[in-house]
């Protein structure tokens, strides 16, 4: 599984102190159990003193191969202990809403 390898690779390289990997796929059009739109939410004191593409560049790097061949999409929201705890902790980052979505998610929308 994409979504196993991610994390662990991350949970290996960055020791979070906070780490989310969710499967959005659902959420796009793509096919049913697929995972090809991730979202990162990872929080390590290793991007103290980062800036952002240092850090997004870093989570890139970690997960190359899963980029390259398998990922159409990876949202990150990369953080310090500081910031998380500051601004994010109760309240953790939202995905935009895909407006391709998938037909299941449609169907759902239609009866509402």
């Amino acid at each position: 599984m994409i979504h196993t390898a991610i994390e662990q690779k991350l949970l290996s390289a960055f020791d979070p102190v906070f780490l989310e990997v969710v499967n959005e796929s659902h959420l796009h059009n793509v096919a049913p159990g697929s995972e090809s739109h991730f979202k990162v939410v990872i929080v390590t004191k290793q991007f103290d003193g980062m800036r952002l593409l240092q850090r997004h560049r870093a989570v890139n790097a970690v997960v190359a191969s899963e980029l390259a061949e398998k990922i159409h999409a990876l949202a990150l929201h990369t953080y310090t202990p500081s910031e998380w705890y500051e601004y994010y902790a109760e309240k953790p980052p939202v995905s935009p809403r895909c407006y391709g979505g998938s037909k299941l998610d449609k169907a759902e929308k239609a009866s509402v």
